[in-house]
C-alpha cells in the first residue's frame, strides 16, 4: 500500500512539474515530450491521415499487379516523406509530391492535417518542383515571443535584421537590400512602437545612419535622439530635412557615375553597393514616425508644402536604393487624404506590416494589392502586438515582435551613441541630446513622466 501511494505521489508531482514547464518554457516542454509524441503520432498515421485528406493518388501498375498476385488490393500511395525534423516551435517534414498534385491540395488540406496531428497549426509552402515543406507548430508561438540570441547582439548582417517571430516559427527579417522601403500601420497601442523600437534598436548597432521625421513635436522619436544623425520635429523643419537628403542622393548617384568612367579597369555598378569599399557611401535609414501628421494641411499654403513633401518621398522611395537611403514610412493611417501622391507613395513602398487599425480602408490600403485575404485578416486582430506582414509575391502571414519597452530602447540608444556616422549634409539637422537630469537640477525639480508612445 505504502508503495503505491509513492509512486502516485510521484507520478503527481511529475505531472504538475510538466504542466509548469509547458506554461514556463514551452520550448523546453515541447523538445521533451511534445516532439516526441506527435512525431511518432505523424510517422504511424500518416498514410491514413494523407488518405482521409485526399492526398493519395492510385497505385502504380505493378503494384497492382502485385497486390493481385497475393490475392490484395494495392492502397492509394501518399507522398514520400522524409523524417519528421524538430524544429524550436514544432516539426518540418519535406514531401514529394506525385504525379497530378498541386500545392494547393496540400496548402486546401492543412486544416485538416492540423486537426488529424492534434497541432497547432499546419503551414504548407513549396520549395521547388515537386517539394513541399510541410512545417508543424506544436503550440501557440505568437503568445509570448522572446528575442533571440542573434537579435539581442549581431542581428542578421548590415541591414538585415530579425524582428518579428511568424506564426509559422520563423523569423521575420526586415532585410532593407532585398526590400528597401517598407510601410508600417497600427492603431494606438496595437504594437506598431513596438516593431518599430526593435527596428531602431537593430539598426543602432549598425554602421548606419538614422534619420527621424516626427511632426508630434518629436515626442516619438525624441527617446532615440543620442542615436539620430538628424530629427526633424515640424512639417516645415521636414520639408528641409528632405531637401538635404535629396541633395546627398543626387551627390551619390554622382559619385557612382564617376566611379563607372573613371578607368577600363573598374568594375561598372548602378548602385553604392558595387563602389568599393573605402569609397561607399554610409546607409542612410529615413524613419517617417505619424506620416498623417506630416501631411496635415489647414490652409493652401500647406497644401503646397504637404503637396511638395510627397513628391519629394516619392523621389526618394524611387531613387533612393541606388543611393543607399532608406525609408520606412508610418502611421496609424494610411489614405488618399494624404495628397494626390499618397497611393504613388504606397506603391514604392514594397514593405507591409500592418497591426490593428480602426478602420477597413488602412487595412486595404496597407495589403489589398498584395492579397485580399490579407487585408481581411488585418480588420480580425484582437492580440496587442500582432501584425499581418505582406511583400511584393502576395505571400503574407502573422507576426509579433518582442516586447521592447520604451526605457530599454533608449538605453540602446545612448550606449551606441558613439556610432553615429559623419554625414555633413545633416549637420544642421543633428538633434540635441539632453544632458542628464541630475547634472541639472536635484530630482524633484525634473519631471519624472515619458512620453506616451505605445
Amino acid at each position: 500500500m505504502t508503495d503505491t501511494v509513492w509512486t502516485l505521489a510521484l507520478c503527481l508531482v511529475a505531472l504538475v512539474a510538466l504542466l509548469g514547464l509547458r506554461r514556463r518554457s514551452p520550448v523546453a516542454f515541447w523538445w521533451l515530450v511534445g516532439y516526441p509524441l506527435v512525431a511518432l503520432r505523424v510517422v504511424t498515421t500518416y498514410r491514413a491521415t494523407m488518405d482521409a485528406c485526399g492526398l493519395t493518388v492510385p497505385a502504380s501498375a505493378v503494384r497492382r499487379a502485385t497486390a493481385r498476385l497475393v490475392g490484395r488490393e494495392a492502397a492509394p500511395v501518399p507522398p514520400r516523406r522524409s523524417f519528421p525534423r524538430p524544429t524550436g516551435s514544432g516539426l518540418v517534414m519535406r514531401l514529394r509530391m506525385a504525379a497530378g498534385q498541386a500545392p494547393e491540395d496540400f496548402i486546401a488540406s492543412a486544416d485538416r492535417l492540423r486537426h488529424a496531428w492534434a497541432a497547432h497549426a499546419v503551414h504548407v509552402r513549396p520549395t521547388k518542383p515537386g517539394w513541399l515543406e510541410l512545417r508543424l507548430i506544436g503550440w501557440d508561438v505568437l503568445a509570448d515571443v522572446r528575442p533571440t540570441r542573434s537579435q539581442r547582439h549581431s542581428g542578421g548582417g548590415l541591414l538585415s535584421l530579425p524582428l518579428a517571430l511568424r506564426d509559422d516559427g520563423r523569423w521575420h527579417v526586415r532585410d532593407f537590400r532585398a526590400v528597401p522601403h517598407e510601410l508600417i500601420l497600427g492603431a494606438t497601442q496595437s504594437g506598431k512602437s513596438v516593431y518599430l523600437r526593435n527596428l531602431l534598436c537593430g539598426l543602432a548597432r549598425q554602421p548606419v545612419v538614422l534619420v527621424g521625421i516626427d511632426c508630434k513635436w518629436g515626442v516619438e522619436l525624441a527617446p532615440f535622439a543620442p542615436r539620430l544623425s538628424a530629427l526633424a520635429d515640424t512639417p516645415d523643419r521636414a520639408n528641409e530635412l528632405l531637401d538635404a537628403l535629396l541633395d546627398e542622393m543626387e551627390a551619390r548617384f554622382r559619385l557612382i557615375g564617376l566611379s563607372s568612367v573613371a578607368g577600363p579597369d573598374n568594375a561598372l555598378t548602378s548602385d553604392v553597393w558595387g563602389l568599393p569599399e573605402k569609397v561607399r557611401p554610409v546607409p542612410v535609414v529615413v524613419v517617417v514616425d505619424e506620416v498623417a501628421e506630416l501631411f496635415l494641411a489647414a490652409s493652401r499654403d500647406d497644401e503646397k508644402r504637404r503637396d511638395a513633401m510627397v513628391t519629394k518621398l516619392i523621389r526618394i522611395a524611387q531613387l533612393g536604393r541606388a543611393a543607399g537611403i532608406y525609408l520606412e514610412v508610418c502611421g496609424q493611417r494610411f489614405g488618399s487624404e494624404l495628397g494626390k501622391g499618397a497611393t504613388m507613395l504606397r506603391a514604392q513602398l514594397t514593405g507591409r506590416i500592418c497591426h490593428r487599425v480602426n478602420d477597413e480602408s488602412s487595412a486595404n490600403m496597407a495589403l489589398a494589392d498584395i492579397s485580399p485575404e490579407a487585408a481581411l485578416a488585418a480588420t480580425t486582430i484582437e492580440r496587442p502586438g500582432v501584425a499581418i506582414v505582406g511583400d511584393s509575391s502576395g505571400g503574407w502571414s502573422r507576426a509579433r515582435s518582442p516586447h521592447l519597452t520604451l526605457d530599454e530602447a533608449a538605453a540602446v540608444c545612448r550606449a551606441t551613441s558613439a556610432l553615429v556616422p559623419e554625414l555633413p549634409r545633416l549637420d544642421a539637422f543633428r538633434p540635441a541630446v539632453a544632458v542628464e537630469p541630475a547634472a541639472l537640477a536635484s530630482p524633484a525639480a525634473v519631471p519624472a513622466a515619458l512620453p506616451v508612445t505605445e
